[in-house]
């Protein structure tokens, strides 16, 4: 199924998402964009969410998304997989915003050493971790810039890298290990011990 419909606890990871979103005291409209066949599962989970059908791309999903909420001046974009994403990011993100930045990212240290490979699993070279971040979310971005990066490139693995291309400036702020994304079952299994832990 879905990363958004696995459940922690007998709560989902999009009930999670959605919860941390509210909590965080900045945030007016949740829109979940979801799997067609899944849009009465989404709605009767986030009753109080804006559901619209996602598409093949993310992209197209967060263009879905927008479409839905076309007065907003500030958008953040988030991943239901980081469902133990704590509220206090959302609000962090939207601060950088109101502080004057077009696209705000949270992200984290590297602590790997990490190398870029060749198509041969040849070692080109190793970059320099200390200017490296894994970058999470929520991604936040005033409305505009966001509409005109999906206006001028179609797909991304993700939303800053559509501004990125415009040659917008992305301003990052520290991320939270809370934020990791639910990807693998040590993902899942690491998730629900957190989970146990907090009740």
């Amino acid at each position: 199924m879905p990363k958004a419909f696995v459940e922690l606890d007998g709560v989902t990871l999009l009930e999670l998402s959605a919860s941390a979103a509210r909590r965080s005291g900045v945030v007016d409209v949740i829109v979940v964009a979801a799997p067609p066949e899944l849009l009465d599962r989404a709605a009767a989970l986030v009753p109080d969410a804006v559901v619209v059908p996602g598409g093949a791309e993310r992209s197209d999903s967060v263009r879905a998304g927008l479409a839905a909420v076309p007065d907003a001046e500030l958008i953040l974009v988030h991943d239901a997989a980081r469902a133990l994403t704590p509220p206090a990011l959302f609000a962090s993100v939207v601060t950088a915003l109101r502080g004057g930045a077009d696209a705000v990212v949270p992200g984290i240290a590297v602590a790997d050493t990490l190398k870029r490979v060749d198509a041969d699993g040849l070692v080109r070279d190793t970059p320099d971790r200390s200017e490296l971040r894994a970058v999470q979310t929520p991604q936040g971005f005033t409305a505009q810039v966001l509409r005109r990066a999906h206006d001028a490139q179609a797909d991304a693995t993700d939303d800053a890298g559509l501004v990125e291309a415009l040659g917008i400036p992305v301003r990052v702020i520290p991320g939270d290990a809370m934020a990791f994304k639910v990807t693998t079952q040590f993902d899942l299994a690491l998730a629900r011990l957190i989970t146990a832990q907090e009740h």
